[in-house]
């Protein structure tokens, strides 16, 4: 897959941390008070982001696949999963930027599934070892989010379940730092991620990055285009 690599995979993820900051901080820092008071907090902490982590890798496995069998079986489907892919990218910027909300919809969608899986986490808590964090950190990662499943866009687009595998696990691992930050109460850096000057210029290389690609996908498809002959 041209259009897109692993490196850009986490770039995107690095700028999703933002909205984590927003979205998620609350989670992680809930870890605290389901963590026991003795324990050193990092293990859990790490054990919960390495679960939630592993949902994506699972997600953007299944993905793939279904874009592998899409192509296998539909014509032109890969043309118009790329097309989705970047207009989902576009959408992406947009809602990290709050310019437009529409990937709430998604969100929305989502939370009907999540509504029955989410009550399952309540089983791991408290903790009473750090392994008890990681199915916790699984299951939170099936929370509804508009910018994991514009990522998980593009694990479809790569057409191959260990290309897409590794592109949420690339995704995944951007969006560590933000939350970790908030799991040790950094609270400069929390406050300095969650700044609007940082959202808008993110927010606005990931739109350049969008019409960039859509560009070259309308280049390529007029390139392919077949000549006719009068």
């Amino acid at each position: 897959m041209s259009e897109i690599n692993l490196f850009s995979a986490l770039l995107i993820g690095l700028a999703g941390g933002l909205h984590c900051i927003g979205m998620c901080s609350g989670i992680a820092a809930a870890l605290r008070f389901a963590t026991p008071e003795q324990d050193n907090h990092w293990p859990y902490t790490l054990s919960y982001n390495a679960g939630r982590i592993i949902s994506y890798t699972l997600f953007g496995a299944l993905a793939g696949t279904l874009g592998q069998l899409s192509v296998m079986s539909l014509p032109h489907a890969l043309p118009l999963l790329k097309l989705t892919s970047g207009i989902l990218l576009l959408a992406m910027a947009a809602y990290l930027g709050r310019w437009w909300l529409g990937l709430r919809k998604l969100e929305q969608l989502g939370g009907k599934v999540w509504i029955r899986i989410q009550p399952l986490s309540k089983r791991f808590i408290p903790f009473r070892h750090p392994v008890a964090a990681l199915p916790y950190g699984m299951i939170w990662g099936w929370l509804p989010c508009g910018l994991v499943y514009s990522a998980l866009s593009w694990s479809m687009v790569s057409g191959d379940a260990r290309q897409g595998a590794l592109i949420m696990l690339c995704f995944g691992l951007g969006t560590l730092p933000a939350l970790l930050a908030a799991s040790i109460g950094a609270s400069w850096l929390v406050s300095a991620l969650k700044s609007n000057g940082l959202r808008q210029t993110v927010a606005g290389l990931l739109a350049l990055y969008a019409v960039l690609l859509l560009a070259t996908l309308f280049v390529s498809h007029l390139q392919n285009m077949p000549v006719q002959h009068h």
